[in-house]
């Protein structure tokens, strides 16, 4: 019997945290966390992406958001990587927590990116859920550094940062929903990380056959 290698070693990655399970998208996921974008992310006046996708008329949000993860999954390459992590509460899925890395094997770095709907927001799942990924890259991948950003105008991703042990590492500005906007740029290395890391224990399974993909 000929023994195939796996097609996608990430679908058996999961990450468990003391109230929240990550695992990287599939499609009955992908189409949970379509409805929770459906039902909300933010305020209409607020905007904290920059690509402005939550924009999109109703009928065409959850079929952009959809294709969206199924690109970044086809174009996932060892030397180019993104995890989309479902963020999963209960069994259900609450939201998005993304990894991203280019040559990763050289650099060691990682960029997060992440989202809860709002009707979860404020019971402290989205610092959980970056603790998991933070705690993942450093403890179990061997990443030295990881970066994120923010727009000024969101303090609640800043602040959730700031109690990880980012720090502000310059700025940028660009052009959001027609108007400038500025974005804080945030770098953690691993040493920092150390003194602000959550004090509770995270369970990873799946990974030893996913590291080949990843770059390992």
């Amino acid at each position: 019997m000929i023994e195939h290698a796996d097609p996608w070693p990430l679908h058996k990655l999961t990450l468990r945290s003391p109230r929240l399970d990550l695992r990287p998208d599939d499609d009955k996921g992908l189409f949970e966390l379509a409805e929770e974008a459906e039902l909300g992310i933010h305020a209409p006046e607020e905007m904290p992406f920059t690509v402005p996708w939550t924009d999109a008329p109703p009928e065409e949000l959850a079929g952009n958001l959809v294709r969206y993860h199924w690109q970044a999954r086809a174009s996932h390459r060892p030397d180019d990587w993104h995890i989309n992590f479902l963020i999963r509460l209960d069994g259900r899925v609450i939201g998005n927590q993304t990894v991203h890395a280019g040559d990763f094997s050289i650099t060691r770095q990682i960029r997060t990116g992440s989202w809860i709907g709002l009707r979860h927001q404020g019971n402290g799942y989205g610092k959980e859920a970056r603790g998991a990924v933070l705690m993942f890259a450093f403890d179990h991948l061997g990443a030295r550094s990881a970066t994120s950003a923010a727009f000024t105008d969101n303090p609640r991703s800043l602040g959730v940062s700031r109690s990880l042990g980012y720090q502000a590492n310059g700025s940028r500005t660009e052009a959001r929903r027609g108007t400038l906007a500025e974005q804080t740029e945030l770098l953690l290395p691993k040493d920092r990380f150390t003194a602000y890391r959550p004090q509770w224990n995270l369970e990873v399974t799946g990974l030893d056959k996913a590291r080949p993909s990843l770059g390992l």
